[in-house]
């Protein structure tokens, strides 16, 4: 990215261009953020909608994410060759025409196309946007421009469950993608109006094809491996199996590929600093066990506990309270605190969360549910700011745009295999718990007798009896799987402090 901003920029904006131009990178950095948390509580409307179940409606998420983990390393070169404004107008147009064919999807692989498609138009325009919000201010008021990115980026995360969940309940579940259109066409004429003599040089710089393919191939393989193997009884499938090997071979065959070349698409070479190495692994590790728990959650909460999407909305957004709040206390903290007492203290306080979860019932209250999403909250920010310092600071300055495009990829990339995981090990435990549970009913014939009394055919009774079984079984499942995701927070915990202290805290590119 930083060959791309290599030419003299115009003079910084200043006074109603300013805010205009700021008010059109935030947004579409906030609509990007917004589409990775605005369908988690929709899952089981598409599902419905699309005639498939809530497990492979989850598709629509884990698609989404990888297509956009997988656009991140290319967004420096992309703007190298196009143009950063150039670039932005195309990805945030991508973006936009992509919502739309998302919105009146009428299968399944239809959605999960469209979402990829999606997934890669906006993967690039976080970067983007946080590029772009730099060159606009005034170097004395860069800052200005940081604070309105990270606002966005941890203010849309609570309003997507709550969006998702009106939207899904009052209208249709396509318009959670409808509503980014009027919102990419005022994004696009605001750059386009305000940005365009910030415009970049354009270099013809090499592209590592190969290496492109090869990741591809290798996440792609592994993913749908993931998201298909309960569907196709795992490795008792040839397709799975098939899949297995292709992902293995790409993933051996990408590392010794980027070890090799000179323009590599990620530069693996960085994994040589410990500090980077470790601290990408607690960053891997902390956000698949978190975004699994944020998918898992809502599902649990609409299939298994009577809630409607908007009230599970109303729940899931009190996580972003307190990170909201608390991030700006974590920034100051990495300068003054050891960084790995700050970060696994978080990790630590987010196990304790997974814990309190555990002890969830179909018939928990609204506080219940809310208290440890609101609590979680106060972990999250010494964890995402903690170990973003961590990493950066971990490699030489030369190399810190590099690390945060491989940190960033792996942390969008673990998010989507943290949900397939998840619903993975949710729909096993369920599986293991109904059978125990209906091995160990305690007089089924009496109950269904009861039921009968009070005027259900025996057929009906059969049937309460097999959905409480079901549910129970469940909930049981889901709670198991909440303490899973409490113990990968916890070996997060130990990651980071196997990477030495570093003796400079950078907070990002280079600085």
């Amino acid at each position: 990215m930083a060959s791309a901003a290599t030419r003299a920029s115009p003079k910084p904006l200043a006074g109603g261009a300013l805010i205009a131009g700021a008010f059109a990178l935030a947004l579409a950095n906030f609509v990007v953020v917004l589409d990775m948390t605005i369908a988690n509580v929709s899952i089981p409307h598409i599902a419905g909608g699309l005639a498939v179940s809530p497990t492979q409606g989850t598709w629509a998420i884990t698609s989404y994410s990888v297509a956009d983990a997988i656009s991140v390393p290319l967004t420096g070169w992309l703007a190298a060759r196009f143009g950063t404004v150039r670039w932005f107008l195309i990805a945030i147009t991508g973006f936009g025409l992509f919502s739309l064919l998302c919105g009146i999807s009428q299968s399944l692989s239809m959605l999960v196309v469209f979402r990829v498609l999606q997934g890669l138009s906006g993967g690039p325009l976080m970067s983007l946007s946080q590029i772009l919000l730099l060159r606009i201010f005034p170097p004395a008021r860069a800052s200005i421009g940081i604070a309105i990115w990270a606002m966005t980026t941890t203010t849309a995360p609570i309003l997507g469950p709550i969006l998702g969940g009106l939207i899904s309940d009052n209208w249709h579940w396509s318009w959670i993608f409808f509503i980014n259109l009027p919102v990419v066409a005022v994004c696009a004429f605001g750059v386009w109006r305000m940005l365009t003599p910030f415009e970049t040089e354009r270099l013809r710089s090499p592209i590592d094809v190969i290496g492109l393919a090869l990741l591809v191939a290798a996440v792609g393989s592994f993913q749908i491996m993931l998201d298909t193997g309960h569907d196709n009884d795992w490795f008792g499938s040839t397709w799975i199996v098939f899949l297995a090997i292709v992902s293995a071979l790409g993933f051996a065959s990408f590392i010794i590929w980027e070890l090799t070349d000179d323009h590599p698409v990620v530069d693996i070479r960085i994994f040589r600093s410990r500090g980077f190495a470790f601290g990408t692994a607690a960053v891997s590790l902390g956000f698949g066990a978190f975004f699994s728990q944020v998918v898992l959650t809502p599902l649990w909460l609409q299939q298994y506990a009577g809630y409607t999407a908007t009230e599970t909305g109303y729940i899931v957004a009190w996580i972003g309270c307190f990170a909201v709040l608390l991030s700006p206390v974590a920034a100051q903290l990495t300068a003054r605190v050891d960084l790995r007492i700050t970060i696994s203290a978080g990790l630590i306080w987010m196990a304790l969360m997974s814990l309190l979860r555990s002890h969830w019932t179909v018939d928990a209250g609204y506080l219940t549910l809310a208290l440890p999403h609101l609590l979680q909250g106060m972990g999250m920010p010494f964890f995402f700011v903690g170990l973003t310092a961590l990493t950066l600071s971990s490699v030489d300055p030369k190399d810190a745009t590099s690390a945060a495009g491989l940190s960033n990829f792996m942390r969008t990339l673990s998010g989507a295999i943290g949900t397939a995981t998840a619903t993975t090990v949710w729909d096993g435990a369920t599986r293991t718990s109904r059978s125990e549970l209906a091995s160990n009913l305690n007089d089924p014939a009496g109950a269904i007798s009861a039921l009968q009394h009070v005027g259900m055919s025996i057929d009906q009774a059969r049937v309460a009896i097999e959905r409480q079984v079901e549910v129970q079984a469940a909930t049981v499942g889901a709670l198991n799987t909440f303490l899973t995701a409490g113990l990968v927070f916890v070996v997060a915990a130990i990651c980071v402090w196997l990477a030495p202290l570093p003796k400079e805290i950078r907070m990002g590119g280079g600085h």
